[in-house]
């Protein structure tokens, strides 16, 4: 068995990093996905497609990969810079404003 342990990306449609803590453990397809003929929906009879574990920590996910035999590679997070202004979304509406008011 082959899988890849990695830290889910930000989702590009929010801006919060809800679901971006934790380790994911997702196992490698065995077999390609295949058409039904009659209703046309995609399907596998691969069963370890369908789990995804989650962890804690990457030393987590890689103890329960050794333990249970299975060749796990793992993908580090490519890591952002965070966005934090000095006063925050609460300048936009300060009285005491430094710069012209732009609506």
């Amino acid at each position: 068995m082959k899988a890849r342990i990695y830290r889910p990306a930000k989702n590009a449609m929010t801006s919060g990093t809800a679901k971006t803590k934790k380790w994911v453990l997702d196992f490698v397809p065995q077999s390609p996905r295949d058409v039904d003929p009659l209703m046309g929906w995609t399907g596998s009879a691969d069963m370890e497609s369908q789990v995804r574990l989650r962890f804690d920590t990457k030393e987590a996910a890689l103890r329960y990969a050794e333990e249970n035999g299975i060749d796990a590679v793992v993908q580090e997070p490519k890591t952002r810079k965070p966005n934090i202004r000095p006063r925050g979304y609460g300048e936009n509406f300060v009285p005491d404003r430094r710069g012209a008011w732009t609506h």
